[in-house]
C-alpha cells in the first residue's frame, strides 16, 4: 500500500511538486551566488580561502567570525584550522573577520527558524533560515553555536590550504601533492622540507580541491590539547584593545541619558546647568535621549547629571505587579499546546497528579563591560569600532540610522568584556555614530551602569504551571507543563526590521521543557506574555528558567514517590544514556550520599548538543544561603581544548548562581528598581563555591559549552536547599 500523503509539504515537496510559491522557492535555491573572501592583507600577507593568511616569515593568522566574549573562540577555532594545516601553535595568531556572507552562522539561523516555525513547517524554515542568514551576511555569535557552526569550516579551511601548500611544493620537487605532507610549520616529503612562509602566495595560484583530505580531529597534535588561549597574554599585559581602549585625535567623550521603559520622549532638560562644567562641548538632543559631549567621560556624566533631562511618556509605565498580573492572567489560560506525546490531558485527571508552579524574573545581564562605541566621519566613510556579537546587523542598523550606504559604514568588531546576549544590541554604535556626525569629530560614547539597567533590554520572566502522574517502580506515566513568558523570536525581530514572525506561541519558548527522561505521554505549551518592557537575549536561552522548572520539579516527583532523587533519575534515563553517564558520574566524584539533611542536590540538563549533571552542595549562613561546592560532569562531544571547556562550564555555573541568588530586576513607574551593580547582588569572588568539571572523552560531534552551566546551576542549588532546610523554593531568585 503507498503511504499517505502527509497534509503538509516538506521542502523537498514544494520544490518539486510545483504550485505559485514554488517558482519563488526555486528561483532561491537557483539562483547563482558566488562571495568572494575580502580580507585585509597586509604586505607580504596571502589569503588562502575566507579563513586564513600566511606571511612571508610563516605566521598563519585564523581569521574568526565569531565575537571573542572571554569565551575563548578565537583560540579553540584557530586550534582546528592549526591541527589540519600542520601548523606551528608557536606561530598561529588571530583576528576578526570582516562582514560577508561567507562568515554567516547558518546553524544560529536554522535552529531560531525552526522554532519560531509550526512543527509542520520546520524543515522549510530551517532552510529559509539559512539561505536569509548567507544572504544578508548574519554573522551571529549566540547560541552556543560557535563551535557547532564553524568547527568544520575552519577544519576544512586547514585541510584546504594543506593541500594548496603541498601542491606547490610537489611542483618544486617534481612530487604528486598527495606525496608531500605537514607538520610543524613545514611542508615535508622525505627529506625536502619548505616553510609555510616561501610557499604560500605560489599556493594561492592552485586550484584547490573539491574535497580537501581531512585528517582525524588531533592527528596534528594541536587539536584536543589545552593550548594556552591567544587572547591570555594581551589580556594580562593589556595590550588587548576594548572598545574603551580606542583613542581617536581630536576625540570627545559622551554620557548618554534614555527615557523611562515605554513609549518615552524628551520633555525638558536644564541647559544652563551644564554650562559651568568645565569641558563640556556640547549637548545633543534626540527623540527618546538626550547626551551630552566634552573632553572627558566625567565631565559629561556631570554635566548630563545637573541637567535633570525630564521625560514624558505615553500610556501605561512598566511595573512589576502589572507584570506579574500578566504572567498570572497567561498561565491561566493555559497557552498553545505545541508538543503533544500520546494523551496527556487523560492520564493527568483524578487523584495522584501532582502540580507545582515555578517562577523567574528579569534579570540584568550585568556584562562587566558596559556599552561602549566610538565612531567618526572619515571623508565618506563612517567608522566604528564597537563590541559586537552581530556585526553585519550592526552595520546595518547603523546605516539605517545615519542614511549612509551600509557600504560606506566600516564597522570594526571589537573583543567583549562579557556578552551573555548583551552585545547583540548594537543600540551604542547607532548613538555614537549619530553623535558624531553632528559633533563632525570623533565621539566615545560609554553608557553609565544605570543606563545599562534602565535601556539595556533584560533577560525575560517566565512562570511555569507543571504537572505528572508516577507510576509504579518510579515510572512518569504523564508530563504536562506551560510556560507564560514573551516570544523568543521578538528580540529577532526587533534586531532584524522586517523580518517574518509573529507574536504568538513558540517552539523556541519551549527549549529544555521537555524532560530528559522516559515519560509515557506529554503535553507542552507556550503562553506569550506582553509585559510592556522589551526583553533580550538569554543566557542559556529558554533553557535558562525551563531546567529550573523541570529539574526542580523532578526531585518533588522524586519525594512524592520515597525515592532517591538520584535512583529516581537514573531509572528513567534510558532514553538519555549519555546524560545518565553524566549524572552517574557526577553523584560519584561529589560524593552523593542520599541522605536527608545531607545537603546536596543534583540537576542533569542536555541543550545545545551536549549534556550536563551537576551536585550542589549548600547550606545556611545565618539567613543567608551559602553554596560550598559544585561538581559538574560534561559530554559535550569531541573537545578542542579541554582548558576551554571547562573554564565555560565553570562560567557558567557562576553566572547561573547569580540568577539563582542575585536581586531580581524590578521596575516601578518605568525604571528599574536597580541602578547599579551592588544593587544586583551578584556573587562576589569570597562567595564563589569550590567548583570542579569532568570532561568525559567522546567522539561524537562537538556541542556547545558556553551556555550550559547556566541552567543547571539554580535547580541544583535549589535542591541542595530542600535537602538541607526541609523549604521547596520555586522562585527565584532563592530565598530561606
Amino acid at each position: 500500500m503507498p503511504p499517505k500523503p502527509s497534509s503538509h509539504p516538506t521542502r523537498r515537496a514544494l520544490l518539486v511538486g510545483g504550485g505559485a510559491g514554488v517558482g519563488l522557492l526555486l528561483a532561491w535555491e537557483l539562483w547563482p551566488r558566488e562571495y568572494r573572501a575580502n580580507l585585509s592583507l597586509a604586505p607580504g600577507e596571502t589569503g588562502l580561502g575566507a579563513f586564513l593568511k600566511i606571511d612571508t616569515a610563516g605566521r598563519v593568522t585564523a581569521v574568526v567570525p565569531q565575537a571573542e566574549l572571554g569565551q575563548g573562540i578565537w583560540t579553540a577555532l584557530a586550534q582546528a584550522l592549526a591541527d589540519e594545516l600542520g601548523a606551528d601553535w608557536r606561530q598561529v595568531g588571530v583576528e576578526p573577520a570582516p562582514v560577508n556572507p561567507l562568515y554567516a552562522n547558518r546553524l544560529f539561523a536554522a535552529e531560531w527558524a525552526g522554532e519560531a516555525a509550526p512543527a509542520w513547517a520546520r524543515e522549510i524554515a530551517e532552510w529559509a533560515g539559512q539561505r536569509w542568514a548567507t544572504d544578508h551576511a548574519l554573522m551571529l555569535t549566540a547560541g552556543s553555536t560557535s563551535v557547532r557552526a564553524f568547527e568544520d569550516a575552519f577544519r576544512r579551511a586547514g585541510a584546504t590550504a594543506r593541500a594548496l601548500l603541498c601542491m606547490a611544493a610537489g611542483k618544486r620537487i617534481g612530487a604528486d601533492w598527495r606525496a608531500c605532507d605537514t607538520e610543524e610549520g613545514f611542508v615535508t616529503r622525505g627529506p625536502d622540507r619548505f616553510r609555510f612562509g616561501e610557499l604560500a602566495a605560489e599556493a594561492a595560484t592552485f586550484q584547490a580541491p573539491a574535497q580537501p583530505p581531512l585528517r582525524r580531529p588531533g592527528e596534528g597534535g594541536i587539536a584536543g590539547q589545552p593550548l594556552p588561549r591567544l587572547d591570555a597574554a594581551a589580556k594580562v599585559d593589556g595590550t588587548l584593545r576594548y572598545a574603551g581602549d580606542v583613542r581617536l585625535p581630536g576625540m570627545v567623550h559622551a554620557a548618554i541619558r534614555h527615557g523611562p521603559v515605554g513609549d518615552s520622549r524628551l520633555a525638558a532638560q536644564d541647559q544652563a546647568a551644564a554650562d559651568g562644567i568645565a569641558g563640556v562641548v556640547g549637548v545633543v538632543r534626540a527623540e527618546r535621549w538626550i547626551a551630552v559631549l566634552a573632553e572627558t567621560g566625567w565631565a559629561a556624566q556631570r554635566a548630563l547629571d545637573r541637567m535633570r533631562p525630564r521625560f514624558a511618556t505615553r500610556g501605561d509605565l512598566a511595573d512589576s505587579a502589572a507584570i506579574g498580573r500578566a504572567l498570572n492572567e497567561a498561565l491561566a489560560g493555559g497557552g498553545t499546546r505545541l508538543v503533544t506525546k500520546g494523551s496527556p490531558a487523560a492520564s493527568l485527571s483524578g487523584p495522584g497528579v501532582l502540580s507545582a508552579t515555578y517562577e523567574v524574573p528579569f534579570a540584568a545581564h550585568a556584562a562587566v563591560e558596559p556599552l561602549v562605541a566610538t565612531a567618526r566621519v572619515n571623508g565618506d566613510r563612517l567608522e566604528v569600532w564597537m563590541p559586537s556579537q552581530a556585526p553585519g546587523l550592526h552595520r546595518d542598523a547603523i546605516a539605517r540610522a545615519t542614511g549612509y550606504p551600509p557600504s560606506a559604514v566600516i564597522l570594526y568588531p571589537l573583543p567583549a568584556g562579557g556578552g551573555f546576549g548583551r552585545k547583540l544590541e548594537g543600540t551604542a554604535g547607532v548613538e555614537a555614530a549619530i553623535l558624531a556626525i553632528h559633533a563632525r569629530r570623533p565621539v566615545q560614547l560609554t553608557w553609565s551602569r544605570g543606563e545599562e539597567l534602565l535601556a539595556g533590554p533584560p533577560m525575560p520572566p517566565a512562570k511555569a504551571r507543571l504537572s505528572a502522574r508516577a507510576a509504579a517502580g518510579g515510572r512518569l506515566a504523564a508530563w504536562h507543563a506551560a510556560v507564560a513568558t514573551p516570544p523568543p523570536s521578538a528580540v529577532a525581530r526587533r534586531l532584524m526590521p522586517g523580518l517574518p514572525g509573529h507574536a504568538g506561541a513558540e517552539r523556541g519558548a519551549l527549549d529544555g521543557l521537555a524532560p530528559p527522561y522516559a515519560v509515557a505521554e506529554v503535553a507542552l505549551a507556550h503562553a506569550p506574555v506582553t509585559t510592556g518592557v522589551p526583553v533580550g537575549a538569554v543566557h542559556g536561552g529558554a533553557h535558562a528558567a525551563n531546567a529550573f522548572f523541570v529539574e526542580g520539579f523532578t526531585d518533588e516527583l522524586a519525594a512524592a514517590a520515597g525515592l532517591d532523587p538520584l535512583s529516581f533519575r537514573m531509572g528513567l534515563l534510558s532514553p538519555n544514556p549519555r546524560l545518565a553517564r553524566c549524572l552517574q558520574q557526577a553523584a560519584a566524584a561529589g560524593g552523593w550520599t542520599g541522605e536527608e539533611k545531607s545537603g546536596q542536590g543534583l540537576a542533569a540538563h542536555a541543550a545545545f548538543g551536549s549534556h550536563i549533571a551537576v551536585l550542589a552542595e549548600a547550606g545556611l549562613d545565618g539567613t543567608d544561603v551559602a553554596v560550598k561546592r559544585l561538581v559538574a560532569v560534561v559530554d559535550c562531544g569531541r573537545v578542542i581544548n579541554p582548558d576551554i571547556v571547562a573554564q565555560q562550564i565553570e562560567g557558567g555555573l557562576i553566572w547561573g548562581l547569580g540568577l539563582a541568588l542575585g536581586d531580581a530586576l524590578g521596575f516601578a513607574a518605568g525604571l528599574p528598581e536597580q541602578r547599579g551593580l551592588a544593587d544586583l547582588r551578584l556573587p562576589r569572588l569570597g562567595d564563589a563555591p569550590e567548583i570542579e568539571v569532568q570532561i568525559i572523552p567522546s567522539d561524537a560531534a562537538p556541542g556547545g559549552v558556553a551556555e550550559l552551566g547556566v541552567p543547571v546551576a539554580a535547580p541544583a542549588l535549589a535542591n541542595a536547599l530542600f535537602s538541607a532546610t526541609g523549604k521547596r523554593l520555586r522562585s527565584l531568585p532563592l530565598r530561606i
